[in-house]
């Protein structure tokens, strides 16, 4: 399967964006979908997964509360809503897609190319 993530942009402090991944196949329902972030200088951050039957979420501490995963396995899309922006969100997102539910960039073997997300102060 393949990713594509869309929705990136330059947005204010407070403001709201939300990111678009589509899977190039209907076997998306079969995987955990999850975005990633990386600041320059930074490794790769989690910051939330989705699971395959939509009943089960899980956030990085930093985004929670402000950031919300979501899927339509009938669309093989997956999202991340982002609200509150803060300036230290500023990073490159990736959606990903594994197997099992995780919170390492290691336990994902595909990969999104990445959608550029730039919060202003």
């Amino acid at each position: 399967v393949q990713l594509q993530a869309s929705g990136g942009g330059f947005v204010q402090a407070g403001g709201s964006l939300s990111l678009s991944c589509v899977a190039s196949e209907r076997t998306f329902s079969s995987y955990v979908m999850a975005w990633f972030r990386q600041a320059p200088g930074k490794e790769r951050e989690f910051v939330g997964f989705i699971s395959r039957t939509l009943s089960r979420t899980h956030y990085a501490e930093s985004v929670k509360g402000r950031f919300t995963v979501s899927r339509d396995n009938a669309k093989n899309t997956a999202y991340l809503q982002m609200n509150n922006l803060k300036p230290e969100d500023t990073a490159v997102y990736y959606c990903a897609a594994s197997g099992s539910l995780s919170d390492s960039p290691n336990d994902y073997p595909i990969w999104g190319q990445g959608t550029q997300v730039t919060v202003s102060s």
